[in-house]
């Protein structure tokens, strides 16, 4: 060491200086990422939601590929063989919801006295509070001039048609490009895991690699193939109560009840409210008018407590917070579809962590590592130290 070179401390703290600034500027800029990335998935929805959708289904699919392919189905025959399989799926839940749905609630404005017969209870109790906000607006009105407020006239459409004429050409490209994602991922499935494996520089991280892309495909597809299974039979449940019970369109309101049970917590409540709307409109009793808004609560609470972990148990266990969370995020980014990608995508974002390891901020920030150090890992430091 000549007298020329700096101290090796100096070196040390000069190197540790540089570390903590291109720490902090990757964090700023992961922070920048985080903040705008909702803004863009929004703005964007027309690309990415179908994308995202078409991956969240291509994923919940591989295991079918691969038991297609294990039995000697080249990839790309498979790979139809899967997408049609959906489709007949697809389109028999459409044609029992879609259709009656129409039919029934075009019938919504005939129905309106019904309604009101069998919610007139409900009315006299709230009349003399509606006769007190009729006093108050009465008086407010009175002090001073109130302006109607502006608003620019929107011509609804007259029609199904008209409306699937504005908005079915949209739609149309989005479906067709979805299907072509979930068709050339699911083609490619085999050869993109391997390139993905072989791709690692050690041993170490191919069987990581592995393991991670393994993992995010057995989590999601053993929940949605679950979740389907139980709503399934909780829809031909309510179906077959609703059937004996003399309700039109049973399949409907079971088809109803499948579908709005994938979003938790908020989808069984909008089913009991849309329940409670039909058997207002069909029945003139309002404790019979009230039964499947009540059968739908009753078995939902039976569901959820009870048959839902005892089958998935614990492996796909969520805290409920991060499902509130998750789904008030993606339904605000593109609305109910975002809402019934919630929870796949938060098991997907939650294998991915388990599998690398949480970050952890602060080590990110003041030292070379960014991941959480996993257990054991300073157990050489601890037995040094002692």
């Amino acid at each position: 060491m000549t007298g020329r070179e700096p101290p090796y401390d100096a070196i040390l703290e000069a190197n540790n200086r540089r570390d903590r600034l291109l720490a902090s500027l990757t964090l700023f800029a992961g922070i920048g990422l985080a903040i705008s990335l909702p803004f863009a998935l929004k703005a964007g929805a027309e690309f990415f939601l179908p994308t995202t959708a078409a991956l969240v289904i291509a994923i919940a699919l591989v295991p079918i590929l691969e038991w297609l392919e294990r039995h000697r189905v080249p990839s790309s025959l498979a790979a139809l063989t899967c997408i049609l399989l959906f489709l007949l799926a697809a389109n028999i839940a459409l044609a029992a919801i879609v259709v009656p749905a129409i039919e029934f609630f075009r019938k919504l404005p005939e129905r309106i006295d019904r309604i009101q017969m069998n919610i007139a209870p409900l009315i006299d109790l709230y009349s003399s509070l509606e006769k007190y906000l009729n006093r108050t607006v009465r008086h407010l009105a009175a002090t001073g001039p109130v302006r109607a407020p502006q608003t620019a006239a929107v011509a609804p459409p007259n029609s199904i048609l008209e409306l699937a004429a504005t908005s079915a050409p949209t739609a149309i490209v989005q479906v067709f490009f979805a299907i072509l994602v979930i068709y050339f991922f699911l083609a490619g499935w085999t050869r993109l895991r391997k390139r993905t494996i072989t791709s690692r520089s050690s041993f170490g991280g191919a069987m990581a690699t592995a393991r991670v892309i393994q993992d995010v495909v057995d989590d999601t597809a053993a929940y949605l193939g679950t979740i389907t299974m139980i709503n399934l039979i909780l829809g031909l449940i309510v179906a077959g109560v609703l059937w004996a019970m003399g309700m039109p369109y049973p399949l409907m309101w079971g088809g109803i009840v499948a579908l709005l049970n994938y979003v938790p917590y908020f989808g069984p409540i909008a089913a009991a409210l849309l329940l409670g709307l039909g058997g207002l409109m069909t029945f003139k009793d309002i404790w019979a008018a009230s039964f499947p808004a009540v059968l739908m609560i009753g078995c939902h609470l039976v569901e959820a407590n009870a048959i839902t972990p005892l089958i998935v148990g614990r492996r796909l266990t969520i805290n409920p917070i991060l499902i509130l969370i998750s789904i008030s995020f993606w339904s605000w980014i593109w609305g109910t579809p975002g809402a019934l990608l919630a929870v796949p995508l938060l098991i997907i974002l939650q294998t991915v962590l388990g599998a690398i390891g949480k970050p952890d901020i602060a080590g990110f920030l003041f030292e070379h590592d960014a991941r959480a150090p996993r257990p054991g890992v300073y157990s050489n430091n601890g037995a040094d130290s002692g």
